[in-house]
Protein backbone atom coordinates (compact mmCIF):
# COMPACT_ATOMS: atom_id res chain seq x y z
CA UNK A 1 0.00 0.00 0.00
CA UNK A 2 1.48 3.34 -0.79
CA UNK A 3 2.51 5.29 2.34
CA UNK A 4 1.12 8.70 2.85
CA UNK A 5 2.76 12.09 1.32
CA UNK A 6 5.17 13.57 4.03
CA UNK A 7 4.72 17.01 2.14
CA UNK A 8 1.19 18.17 0.45
CA UNK A 9 -0.05 21.00 -1.09
CA UNK A 10 -3.70 21.95 -2.76
CA UNK A 11 -5.17 25.20 -4.55
CA UNK A 12 -1.55 26.79 -2.96
CA UNK A 13 -2.06 30.67 -3.80
CA UNK A 14 0.14 33.35 -3.39
CA UNK A 15 -0.34 37.04 -4.02
CA UNK A 16 1.45 40.10 -2.77
CA UNK A 17 0.07 44.01 -3.09
CA UNK A 18 2.57 45.66 -5.59
CA UNK A 19 1.61 49.06 -6.85
CA UNK A 20 -1.88 49.44 -5.71
CA UNK A 21 -2.55 45.96 -7.40
CA UNK A 22 -2.42 42.53 -6.02
CA UNK A 23 0.38 40.57 -7.57
CA UNK A 24 -0.06 36.78 -8.16
CA UNK A 25 3.31 34.46 -7.24
CA UNK A 26 2.10 30.98 -6.82
CA UNK A 27 -1.75 30.09 -8.66
CA UNK A 28 -3.50 27.12 -7.63
CA UNK A 29 -0.30 24.70 -6.99
CA UNK A 30 -1.29 20.91 -6.24
CA UNK A 31 1.59 18.48 -4.82
CA UNK A 32 2.65 15.72 -3.16
CA UNK A 33 5.69 14.60 -2.49
CA UNK A 34 6.68 10.85 -0.98
CA UNK A 35 8.74 10.06 2.35
CA UNK A 36 12.63 9.87 1.14
CA UNK A 37 11.56 11.05 -1.94
CA UNK A 38 14.44 13.53 -4.01
CA UNK A 39 12.21 16.47 -5.79
CA UNK A 40 13.91 19.34 -7.71
CA UNK A 41 11.86 22.41 -8.54
CA UNK A 42 12.44 24.41 -11.02
CA UNK A 43 12.07 27.22 -13.25
CA UNK A 44 12.72 31.13 -14.66
CA UNK A 45 13.62 33.67 -11.82
CA UNK A 46 10.09 35.05 -10.71
CA UNK A 47 8.42 31.43 -11.57
CA UNK A 48 7.52 31.25 -7.28
CA UNK A 49 10.46 28.73 -7.09
CA UNK A 50 11.27 30.08 -3.89
CA UNK A 51 8.06 31.15 -2.24
CA UNK A 52 6.66 27.66 -2.99
CA UNK A 53 9.62 26.39 -0.48
CA UNK A 54 9.11 28.83 1.89
CA UNK A 55 5.19 27.88 2.16
CA UNK A 56 5.68 24.27 2.03
CA UNK A 57 8.28 25.01 4.96
CA UNK A 58 6.42 27.00 7.11
CA UNK A 59 8.16 29.76 6.54
CA UNK A 60 5.28 31.86 5.10
CA UNK A 61 1.81 31.67 4.49
CA UNK A 62 -0.43 31.31 1.73
CA UNK A 63 -3.13 33.55 0.61
CA UNK A 64 -5.29 30.62 -0.31
CA UNK A 65 -5.07 26.45 -0.40
CA UNK A 66 -3.38 24.28 1.92
CA UNK A 67 0.18 22.72 3.15
CA UNK A 68 0.18 19.55 5.25
CA UNK A 69 3.46 18.12 6.44
CA UNK A 70 2.58 14.32 7.83
CA UNK A 71 -0.64 15.05 6.97
CA UNK A 72 -0.86 18.32 9.63
CA UNK A 73 -2.07 21.48 8.76
CA UNK A 74 0.31 24.50 9.42
CA UNK A 75 -2.41 26.93 8.62
CA UNK A 76 -4.39 25.22 11.73
CA UNK A 77 -0.66 26.06 13.83
CA UNK A 78 -0.41 29.57 15.52
CA UNK A 79 3.90 30.68 15.25
CA UNK A 80 4.91 28.55 17.97
CA UNK A 81 3.37 25.28 17.06
CA UNK A 82 4.80 26.24 13.64
CA UNK A 83 8.32 26.91 14.90
CA UNK A 84 8.31 23.62 16.67
CA UNK A 85 7.49 21.73 14.07
CA UNK A 86 9.96 23.03 11.86
CA UNK A 87 12.44 22.24 14.87
CA UNK A 88 11.42 18.71 14.73
CA UNK A 89 10.90 17.93 11.08
CA UNK A 90 12.68 20.19 8.94
CA UNK A 91 16.17 21.53 7.80
CA UNK A 92 16.92 24.21 5.42
CA UNK A 93 20.04 24.76 3.58
CA UNK A 94 19.88 28.70 2.05
CA UNK A 95 22.39 30.12 -0.70
CA UNK A 96 23.48 32.49 1.46
CA UNK A 97 24.45 30.10 4.31
CA UNK A 98 22.66 31.88 6.64
CA UNK A 99 25.43 31.07 9.46
CA UNK A 100 25.32 33.14 12.56
CA UNK A 101 29.00 35.03 12.50
CA UNK A 102 29.55 35.43 16.25
CA UNK A 103 29.02 31.46 16.35
CA UNK A 104 32.08 29.29 15.60
CA UNK A 105 31.42 26.48 12.68
CA UNK A 106 30.70 23.68 15.94
CA UNK A 107 28.81 26.16 17.51
CA UNK A 108 26.78 26.61 14.66
CA UNK A 109 25.87 23.14 13.73
CA UNK A 110 25.37 22.24 17.84
CA UNK A 111 22.60 25.11 18.04
CA UNK A 112 19.71 23.44 16.70
CA UNK A 113 20.67 19.78 18.00
CA UNK A 114 20.80 21.86 21.41
CA UNK A 115 17.26 23.19 20.52
CA UNK A 116 15.98 20.21 19.76
CA UNK A 117 16.75 18.30 23.05
CA UNK A 118 19.18 15.50 24.02
CA UNK A 119 18.02 11.62 23.92
CA UNK A 120 20.02 8.86 24.95
CA UNK A 121 21.50 7.53 22.30
CA UNK A 122 23.37 10.35 20.91
CA UNK A 123 24.84 13.90 22.76
CA UNK A 124 24.59 16.98 20.82
CA UNK A 125 28.21 17.58 20.80
CA UNK A 126 29.28 14.45 19.28
CA UNK A 127 26.57 14.72 16.80
CA UNK A 128 27.64 18.21 15.57
CA UNK A 129 31.69 17.19 15.50
CA UNK A 130 30.66 13.60 13.27
CA UNK A 131 28.22 15.92 10.99
CA UNK A 132 31.58 18.54 10.53
CA UNK A 133 33.33 15.29 9.91
CA UNK A 134 31.26 14.27 7.47
CA UNK A 135 31.57 16.90 5.12
CA UNK A 136 35.17 17.27 5.94
CA UNK A 137 35.97 20.36 8.44
CA UNK A 138 36.38 18.85 11.53
CA UNK A 139 40.03 20.27 11.73
CA UNK A 140 38.05 24.04 11.15
CA UNK A 141 35.23 23.04 13.59
CA UNK A 142 36.50 26.70 15.98
CA UNK A 143 36.46 28.87 13.12
CA UNK A 144 34.32 31.42 12.19
CA UNK A 145 32.00 31.97 9.25
CA UNK A 146 34.38 34.91 8.43
CA UNK A 147 37.60 32.91 8.72
CA UNK A 148 35.87 30.21 6.31
CA UNK A 149 35.37 30.35 2.21
CA UNK A 150 32.12 30.40 0.91
CA UNK A 151 31.96 26.43 0.01
CA UNK A 152 33.40 25.59 3.85
CA UNK A 153 30.34 27.81 5.03
CA UNK A 154 27.71 26.21 2.72
CA UNK A 155 29.40 22.65 4.10
CA UNK A 156 29.01 23.89 7.48
CA UNK A 157 25.36 24.89 6.50
CA UNK A 158 24.73 21.48 5.37
CA UNK A 159 25.97 19.90 8.81
CA UNK A 160 23.74 21.61 10.48
CA UNK A 161 20.60 21.17 8.46
CA UNK A 162 21.40 17.53 8.45
CA UNK A 163 22.32 17.31 11.97
CA UNK A 164 18.79 16.81 13.96
CA UNK A 165 18.23 14.34 11.53
CA UNK A 166 15.05 15.65 9.74
CA UNK A 167 12.55 14.11 8.27
CA UNK A 168 12.58 16.60 5.74
CA UNK A 169 15.27 19.01 4.36
CA UNK A 170 14.56 22.08 1.80
CA UNK A 171 17.52 23.23 -0.21
CA UNK A 172 17.31 26.85 -1.94
CA UNK A 173 19.62 27.25 -4.44
CA UNK A 174 22.68 25.50 -2.10
CA UNK A 175 24.94 25.74 -4.96
CA UNK A 176 24.03 28.93 -6.51
CA UNK A 177 26.78 31.13 -4.28
CA UNK A 178 29.40 28.95 -5.28
CA UNK A 179 31.89 28.08 -8.16
CA UNK A 180 31.01 25.43 -10.54
CA UNK A 181 33.91 23.19 -9.14
CA UNK A 182 33.08 24.00 -5.49
CA UNK A 183 29.43 23.34 -6.39
CA UNK A 184 29.42 20.10 -7.48
CA UNK A 185 31.63 18.76 -4.24
CA UNK A 186 28.34 20.70 -2.17
CA UNK A 187 26.05 18.78 -4.50
CA UNK A 188 27.50 15.21 -4.04
CA UNK A 189 27.22 16.17 -0.21
CA UNK A 190 23.47 17.08 -0.31
CA UNK A 191 23.36 13.82 -2.62
CA UNK A 192 25.33 11.28 -0.53
CA UNK A 193 23.46 13.20 3.12
CA UNK A 194 20.25 12.65 1.61
CA UNK A 195 20.75 8.98 1.00
CA UNK A 196 22.54 8.13 4.66
CA UNK A 197 19.92 10.07 6.53
CA UNK A 198 16.66 9.07 4.25
CA UNK A 199 15.40 12.31 4.40
CA UNK A 200 13.05 13.71 1.75
CA UNK A 201 14.73 15.79 -0.24
CA UNK A 202 13.13 19.48 -1.73
CA UNK A 203 15.42 21.25 -4.44
CA UNK A 204 15.14 24.66 -5.81
CA UNK A 205 17.22 25.47 -8.64
CA UNK A 206 17.50 26.80 -11.95
CA UNK A 207 20.48 24.62 -13.15
CA UNK A 208 19.16 21.69 -15.11
CA UNK A 209 22.19 19.65 -14.75
CA UNK A 210 21.29 19.36 -10.71
CA UNK A 211 17.67 18.76 -11.36
CA UNK A 212 18.98 16.46 -13.81
CA UNK A 213 20.15 14.16 -10.70
CA UNK A 214 16.69 14.32 -9.12
CA UNK A 215 14.51 11.54 -9.29
CA UNK A 216 11.55 14.34 -9.68
CA UNK A 217 11.19 17.60 -11.29
CA UNK A 218 8.24 20.08 -11.03
CA UNK A 219 8.71 23.05 -13.10
CA UNK A 220 7.04 25.80 -12.54
CA UNK A 221 6.44 29.31 -14.80
CA UNK A 222 4.12 31.99 -13.73
CA UNK A 223 3.44 30.46 -10.54
CA UNK A 224 1.96 27.38 -11.98
CA UNK A 225 3.19 23.68 -12.07
CA UNK A 226 3.41 23.12 -15.61
CA UNK A 227 5.32 20.23 -16.12
CA UNK A 228 5.87 17.26 -13.23
CA UNK A 229 8.37 14.22 -14.67
CA UNK A 230 9.55 11.31 -12.61
CA UNK A 231 12.62 9.25 -13.35
CA UNK A 232 14.78 6.85 -12.17
CA UNK A 233 17.16 7.55 -8.86
CA UNK A 234 19.65 10.26 -9.71
CA UNK A 235 22.64 9.39 -11.04
CA UNK A 236 25.05 10.75 -8.36
CA UNK A 237 22.99 9.91 -5.94
CA UNK A 238 24.82 7.09 -3.92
Amino acid sequence: MPSSPRIECRRLTKRLPSGGEMLTILSGVDLAIAPGELAAILGPSGSGKSTLLGLLAGLDRPTEGEVRIDGERLDDLDEDQLALLRRRKVGFVFQSFQLLANLTALENVLLPLELAGTNAAERPRERALEMLERVGLAARSHHYPAQLSGGEQQRVALARAFGPRPAILFADEPTGNLDAETGGRVLDLVLAMHADERATLVLVTHDPAVAALAERRIHLASGRVVRDERSGAGARAT
